[in-house]
């Protein structure tokens, strides 16, 4: 790496969706000249990616964090009346009755983990949860490229 590689990168910094020209304009070389050196700054690993960093105002679909929360409701707290309670919860995505030890599977959307700790507790104070137990999305499922493609 030289004085004009530690350029180029200072620039990708500030502004990771500049354009080869851009950036050769900003460092003083050429638009294939910029081209050639980012692409050898990627390929030799020093450059292994470009980000988007999303402010507050992003939408919830955007950023955020997905999970999945089994719900085991207080032996007084009828099902019907819980999913009506969900359903006006904003977080709640989807809340489906289930066999098995606990009650719901929900599937939640909130901004960050404080924000799910807050939802969390608001299932167990006025959803009338005895217990819940929360699985955080790794990765979305993504949507089929088109026929015959595999989806999982």
């Amino acid at each position: 790496m030289d004085a004009i590689d530690e350029q180029i990168i200072r620039v990708l910094r500030a502004n990771g969706r500049a354009s080869f020209s851009a950036l050769g304009r900003e460092i003083g070389l050429s638009t294939n000249a910029a081209a050639v050196r980012v692409r050898r700054l990627e390929r030799s690993g020093v450059i292994t990616g470009y980000q988007a960093i999303l402010g507050t105002d992003a939408p919830d679909e955007v950023s955020g964090l997905e999970a999945f929360v089994d719900v085991r409701l207080d032996t007084d707290r009828d099902s019907e009346e819980f999913l009506e309670w969900a359903s006006d919860v904003r977080e709640i995505l989807d809340a489906v009755h289930v066999t098995g030890p606990y009650d719901y599977l929900l599937r939640v959307h909130t901004r960050d983990t404080a924000a799910l700790d807050g939802l969390l507790r608001l299932v167990k104070r006025e959803g009338g949860a005895a217990q819940t137990q929360t699985r955080l999305a790794l990765r979305p499922r993504r949507a089929s490229a088109g026929p015959g493609s595999q989806r999982f």
